[in-house]
């Protein structure tokens, strides 16, 4: 299953292959009833065909899949090196993702509706949280868009936030910046650096807002917050700080006021306004995650297998930042300097040649070269300002008649 996340457009037949490849026959458990001699071979080997290996993906227990996906990021970020300098922080944020047509799954996950009908794809709302330094990852939470069951990226955050590592800094845009969500990861001792609307940021000032502002807040739930988090405590608040600075877009635009609002109290101001900067980071691994990873349309036909395929999904790309971070504490840079993609794709050029190493000397010998050309991935360094363009979609030439069925 990792496998077949970490190819380009990687089936479960070409995973199955490139598995056969690679593993030595030591591997597998003697005496093994896949390994059947035939009469006109003498050498056993085992069959490329599909069934058997999406039986036992199926009875894998989820939770040892979550417990692996756990268990990996624990240890990576754990051994993870990071400058002393480097705040222990995390980004957060949600996107959606695509499933096949299937009843359970329609029943879980409902898909979207408009004034034309019903749309095809059942559709899940996920929440990712990413550490600053290293762009690792934790196991995401999930839930329905639509329908009764509907959550929120809040809801979201306030199921996640207990597994975070302790004391580190959430990051969040104006989706984020809340009372509720705020309340909750200052109670769990997370400081925060929210992003706020320029509404709710001229609530909290009780006036106008300016830039180089930083005004002492104690921030308390309004009637609303109330209403929608009964359990809210009577003397709820929480301590913090409004900065708002005037920022210059990349595109070009005119500057506009950033306002954020952080219960980092001893911090500099400007140095909150930088930490904030870094959040458009996640936007870039959320994509690698849907585009480079192939996680933006699942295959599974049912709730349980969706959920191993996103955990499993997220384990083979923390696999790929911690080589990352190997390269780059050897060459002196941060992890975020290398391209992923091309991280991954000598990951896939080596990884087999790796494991199918008959001694632990020739093993080395790949890995030591799959470092060479991993240390060759890293980003350039562009001296001229690369040109934004706005977003827009390509037209469709053709138009197909609906169907009544």
């Amino acid at each position: 299953m990792i496998l077949q996340r970490l190819m380009v457009h990687g089936t479960l037949q070409t995973a199955v292959l490139e598995l056969l490849r690679s593993l030595p026959s030591a591997f597998w458990p003697r005496p093994c009833k896949r390994l059947q001699v035939k009469p006109e071979d003498a050498k056993p080997k085992l069959s490329s065909n599909t069934g058997s290996y999406n039986q036992a993906r199926q009875d894998l227990p989820l939770k040892i899949v979550e417990q692996c996906g756990d268990r990996t990021f624990q240890q990576l970020i754990e051994q993870a090196a990071r400058p002393t300098e480097a705040r222990s922080a995390f980004f957060i944020d949600g996107s959606t993702l695509r499933m096949p047509d299937s009843p359970e799954l329609r029943s879980v996950y409902p898909p979207a509706s408009n004034q034309y009908g019903e749309s095809h794809w059942p559709l899940l709302r996920i929440l990712v949280a990413h550490d600053l330094y290293t762009g690792l990852a934790m196991r995401p939470e999930w839930g329905a868009i639509n329908g009764k069951s509907a959550v929120s990226e809040q809801g979201l955050l306030e199921n996640v936030i207990d597994r975070l590592p302790a004391g580190c800094i959430v990051v969040g845009d104006a989706n984020f910046g809340v009372f509720s969500v705020t309340c909750t990861a200052t109670q769990r001792h997370h400081p925060v650096v929210f992003r706020l609307t320029m509404e709710r940021a001229k609530a909290l000032a009780k006036g106008a807002v300016r830039d180089s502002m930083d005004q002492h807040i104690r921030w308390t739930p309004s009637k609303a917050d109330r209403r929608n988090h009964p359990e809210l405590s009577a003397d709820a608040a929480v301590e913090g700080r409004l900065v708002v600075r005037e920022v210059q877009p990349t595109n070009g635009a005119k500057p506009v006021l950033l306002a954020v609002f952080t219960t980092l109290l001893e911090d500099k101001a400007d140095a909150v306004i930088e930490l904030y900067g870094h959040r458009w980071n996640i936007e870039l691994d959320l994509r690698y995650l849907k585009s480079m990873l192939g996680l933006e349309q699942l295959c599974s036909t049912t709730p349980e297998m969706v959920a191993k395929e996103i955990d499993v999904g997220m384990v083979a790309y923390n696999l790929v930042r911690a080589v990352t971070c190997v390269a780059a504490q050897k060459a002196g840079l941060k992890p975020r300097q290398f391209s992923f993609t091309r991280v991954r794709t000598v990951i896939n050029a080596f990884g087999p040649m790796i494991v199918a190493a008959k001694t632990k000397r020739e093993a080395q010998q790949w890995a030591d070269l799959m470092m060479y050309y991993i240390d060759q991935a890293r980003l350039p360094r562009r001296r001229k300002k690369r040109p934004s363009y706005p977003r827009a979609v390509w037209p469709q030439p053709q138009k197909y008649p609906k169907r009544t069925d």
